[in-house]
């Protein structure tokens, strides 16, 4: 089912400080008529020019400011939804509280279209951000970063807008595709960072962001760090983190996308690569991710792993992810590729919930039939 043609920005409330959108609008249109009208939709991907807001509702889309402003599930106040037997759910709410009962909403956000298809929605809008201060950090270790995304937030609050960590492995292969091929660093490091420091005040210069930025080169929380001097330098450091863009030009990707926490991920990653370079010595891995939101996302080179399919490859690693009660999904949903494992990530109580719900508001299984419940 497509819903292109149900596309448009149907009204930007100021005094509310909401936008009703229909969903077939991308979510660039949508981004760019909050800021015509002087806010900012926060949800931000990498697919804004063509992904849809329905399609980010019903996914409960991430992306990369999760850190500072959420899910699509906390940008939403109100939706429409067409249920399996042709009724309309009208929940346009705009206020942001509204505590009469059963909030319907989230049943549908991040559903996947299993439970009812999404029409309309009401998102929050919040003041534009005027100011964006990017810069590549260095570190020798995991600890090092989780040091300064603590100090970070520790000093700057809700202005930090983005915290997104990159392996070597990944940084290497982005930094190859940029700028001829070099490297904004003199010497390779374990691990980096690309951080952001937002502010709504025109008059904020930097200053506070680069001595604080100093003063951890000073204590060696990190080791080398690159700040953007213009918007085409952010732009640049940008292109290295969205490099995954070019995945499926040069690699047969693998994609994971799980959760864990934080403190965890470090030793996650270790632990995975060091099994797959057992199981798979040639293959090729790529780790990166949302640490501010616990998201580590985990690329491995179907080419690298020849005569192994794609499932053994995500058996592998979803099982090794079990023990740390992770999510299998973080960001990206579960659809057909991630059903069979959904036990990794529910109980069987969680999963005989889902299925109640599913069969009650669908009990004929006609909407995104055989999608994220193994029953369904």
């Amino acid at each position: 089912m497509s819903l292109e043609r149900m596309a448009g920005v149907e009204e930007i409330d100021a005094a509310s400080a909401t936008m009703t959108v229909l969903a077939g609008t991308t979510l660039q249109t949508a981004q760019e008529a909050a800021a015509s009208a002087g806010f900012e939709l926060a949800l931000d991907l990498g697919a804004r020019g063509s992904c849809q807001i329905g399609g980010n509702i019903a996914t409960n889309a991430g992306g990369n400011r999760v850190i500072q402003s959420g899910n699509a599930r906390d940008q939403v106040l109100g939706l429409e939804v067409v249920l399996a037997n042709g009724a309309i759910l009208s929940s346009m709410n705009k206020m942001i509280k509204n505590n009469t009962g059963y909030d319907l909403k989230h049943l549908f956000i991040g559903s996947e279209g299993t439970l009812g298809v999404i029409t309309r929605a009401v998102l929050r809008l919040r003041p534009q951000c005027v100011v964006r201060h990017t810069a590549m950090v260095a570190f020798d270790s995991y600890n090092q970063a989780v040091s300064l995304l603590r100090k970070m937030t520790g000093r700057f609050g809700n202005e930090v807008g983005v915290f997104e960590l990159m392996w070597s492995d990944f940084f290497d292969f982005g930094a190859s595709l940029v700028d001829g091929g070099r490297s904004p660093f003199a010497q390779s490091w374990p691990l980096y960072a690309l951080i952001e420091h937002t502010s709504l005040d025109r008059e904020d210069h930097g200053e506070r962001f680069s001595e604080f930025l100093f003063g951890l080169l000073e204590n060696e929380v990190i080791k080398d760090a690159v700040v953007a001097q213009s918007v085409a330098d952010a732009q640049a450091l940008w292109a290295i983190r969205e490099c995954t863009a070019e995945f499926p030009v040069h690699l047969d990707p693998i994609n994971f996308d799980v959760s864990l926490p934080t403190g965890a991920i470090g030793e996650f990653v270790d632990r995975c690569r060091a099994a797959l370079n057992e199981k798979w010595p040639k293959n090729a891995s790529y780790f990166f991710g949302h640490i501010g939101d616990s998201n580590l996302h985990l690329t491995v080179d179907g080419h690298s792993v020849p005569d192994v399919t794609h499932h053994d490859v995500y058996s592998f690693v979803y099982e090794m992810l079990r023990p740390y009660r992770g999510s299998i999904s973080a960001e990206h949903g579960i659809g057909l590729l991630k059903r069979d494992f959904l036990g990794v990530s529910r109980t069987p109580e969680e999963l005989a919930a889902m299925i109640a719900i599913k069969a009650a508001l669908d009990p004929n299984r006609i909407l995104n039939p055989g999608k994220v419940l193994p029953s369904a």
